[in-house]
């Protein structure tokens, strides 16, 4: 039923409407799922289960939380939420979004693509930011849209703070780093790539190397278990980086 909704809705309604009034529906909807078998970590609803999407993640009804934000707020939660921490967020998750509005004036989101909330519209290989800049930034699911990746990693490097943090995470494969730019079509690239506007497949290895080749320290984190009471996924990873001294 839900995921009938949600494409109707998209059909009728270009995205900024639906921003808008999407937590209004989410609210109504949520109502139906209400219980205390789990629990959404960035908007705290107690649920009795989840929204179950077709490539079997999870979905918060209320706020809208996929796996993969729900553990990222779990650690900004428990580590970076400072009045006057600047931060920078690439093509930022609405539930996200929303919480940080909320609760930290210096926090910058970008999109280049228009498919998510923004204020900004950065090129991410040429941010207009001046160098040590923010004290985090969060890089989720873009790299791998980007064909010039190496000057992508190079500007997140330039505007963050020698004492800041990089949070990065892609798709993954096993083996080597999969690109091969001649292949153009939307068609193509999802056949080869799994996602119609990727440029490549990392493997953890390859994305830590050119990180480490940008000038950071990197961090593999590797999450095996599910916790289902937050309803976070197995098999999940999350590379945290910081400037080489």
């Amino acid at each position: 039923m839900y995921n009938s909704l949600k494409k109707i809705i998209n059909t009728l309604l270009p995205k900024k409407a639906i921003f808008k009034i999407e937590p209004f529906l989410r609210s109504g909807w949520s109502l139906f799922y209400r219980g205390s078998k789990y629990e959404c970590t960035i908007c705290k609803t107690k649920l009795k289960k989840w929204i179950i999407l077709h490539n079997q993640d999870k979905i918060c009804p209320k706020c809208g939380s996929l796996a993969r934000d729900r553990r990222l707020w779990m650690f900004i939660e428990n580590s970076y939420l400072a009045e006057d921490i600047k931060v920078l967020d690439f093509s930022p998750s609405r539930c996200l979004y929303r919480k940080w509005k909320k609760q930290n004036a210096s926090y910058k989101a970008t999109d280049l693509s228009g498919d998510f909330i923004s204020d900004n519209q950065y090129d991410i290989t040429s941010i207009p930011e001046d160098d040590n800049t923010f004290d985090l930034i969060l890089c989720y699911h873009v790299l791998e849209h980007v064909t010039n990746d190496l000057s992508a990693m190079k500007e997140l490097h330039r505007t963050l703070k020698p004492t800041g943090t990089l949070f990065v995470q892609t798709p993954f494969k096993e083996g080597e780093i999969y690109e091969d730019y001649t292949i153009t079509s939307t068609e193509d690239r999802l056949r080869h790539f799994g996602q119609e506007d990727h440029v490549r497949i990392y493997s953890i290895e390859g994305l830590k190397n050119r990180l480490i080749q940008s000038g950071f320290k990197t961090e593999v984190n590797q999450y095996q278990n599910k916790n289902l009471f937050y309803g976070l996924a197995e098999n999940e990873t999350i590379l945290i980086m910081k400037k080489r001294k």
